[in-house]
Order: structure tokens, then sequence, then C-alpha cells
């Protein structure tokens, strides 16, 4: 069985500058700004749609890989939009993906499935359980 990710976050007594550790890699976490933190980095958020992003990019090589296409370069692009519903403010997250090599219409519909299958993607979707807890 293969070991489970980890993210140490450890937020400064200063703002929201924060640093995490990932296996042997480090990454900066901050705020705007206008939302009171100094800028030195992304943002959550700005982390999360990279992370679904990629997680999306990677899977869509892989799945094309094994079935010899070439796609050249993937390119995802993820956003978030928020809208004014009845409920409140809904947010939700747009994929652009597309490719530097052409690829048939048959090819488009099973990589967006493909797509819809990134471990990432699922997690976010709600198939994830997240159990906190302060020690």
């Amino acid at each position: 069985m293969a070991n489970n990710p980890i993210s140490k976050v450890t937020l400064s007594s200063r703002n929201y500058r924060a640093e995490a550790k990932m296996r042997n890699h480090y990454a900066v976490i901050d705020e705007p700004v206008d939302k009171g933190g100094d800028d030195n980095a992304p943002t959550p958020v700005e982390y999360l749609l990279t992370a679904v992003g990629g997680c999306v990019a990677i899977t869509l090589r892989m799945y094309a890989k094994h079935k010899g296409w070439d796609l050249g370069e993937i390119t995802v692009i993820v956003s978030q939009k928020q809208e004014l519903t009845s409920e409140g403010i809904k947010k939700s997250l747009v994929e652009e993906i597309s490719f530097e090599k052409d690829v048939t219409q048959e090819q488009k519909e099973k990589l967006l499935e493909i797509a819809g299958k990134c471990p990432v993607a699922k997690m976010i979707k709600g198939q994830t359980q997240v159990d906190s807890k302060i020690k």
C-alpha cells in the first residue's frame, strides 16, 4: 500500500503567511493585501484550483499515453465562478481543457469523461470525508 499524502501547514503569527511541507517540497500560502495578507504567495483557493488543473492534466496524459494518443501540450484553466441564487451565493469551478494536437470529437468526449475521474476533482465533489480534530 502506498504512503498516504500528507501536507503540514504552519501559519506564522504575522498576518496570513503560511508555509506548507509536502514530502520534501515546500510551498508558501498567503492572502492578498486587500484581505489582510502581504500577497507573498498564492491563496489557498488558488492552490486548490491549481491542484484540480494539475490533476486533470496528469489524469488525461496517463489515459492518452495508455491509448497511444499524442495530445501534445495539455492546458487546463480552472476558475472559480460565483453567482447569486435564491439560496445565496453559489460557488462552482469551471475547467477549460485544450490540447496542442488535434483530437477527434470521439476523443474529446472520452477525455471529458476521464477528466471527471481525476482524484482531486472527485475529492472536492464531496466524495471524501474530512475528519477534523484539535490536538
